[in-house]
């Protein structure tokens, strides 16, 4: 319940607690608090348990915690078994080697020889730098491109 505020904060909370309700009516305001506390945790319980037998039997294992969008995400996707392939090229991609390589190939720099191979069905690498003999000439410039 309290997983979220540190030491710090806690001991900030009773500090306000003791000047805003005094020490004598302090005891007092803790068990009213505690007992509202149970009496929601209780109506919460008695309505997931009228939820579920009005769904009927089919549904006596069913957690509405599934209904959180992410953790019924992640469930379909762990007992999915067609995207095992899926999961293999995601682990054999690297996009971060990848947009070096074509950040080193736009900006003319040499790369290290890529995994993959560098022609497909016979058509030459774009990316890749081509070897022309520097003339020492600007290229043109244009004035529509920039």
């Amino acid at each position: 319940m309290f997983s979220d505020i540190g030491a710090l904060e806690l001991v900030a909370l009773v500090v306000l607690a003791v000047l805003v309700f005094g020490p004598d009516k302090l005891p007092k305001v803790i068990q009213d608090v505690s007992r509202f506390i149970r009496k929601v945790r209780e109506f919460s319980d008695s309505a997931k348990q009228d939820i579920r037998s009005e769904l009927g039997p089919e549904f006596k294992d069913f957690e509405f915690e599934d209904l959180n969008p992410k953790t019924f995400l992640r469930k379909q996707l762990e007992s999915n078994e067609d995207l095992k392939e899926l999961k293999e090229l995601r682990g054999s991609f690297d996009l971060k080697k990848e947009m070096n390589e074509v950040a080193d190939a736009v900006h003319g720099r040499e790369t290290t020889p890529p995994t993959a191979p560098a022609a497909v069905n016979g058509s030459p690498d774009l990316l890749k730098k081509q070897d022309k003999p520097d003339t020492g000439e600007r290229p043109p410039y244009d004035s529509d491109a920039t």
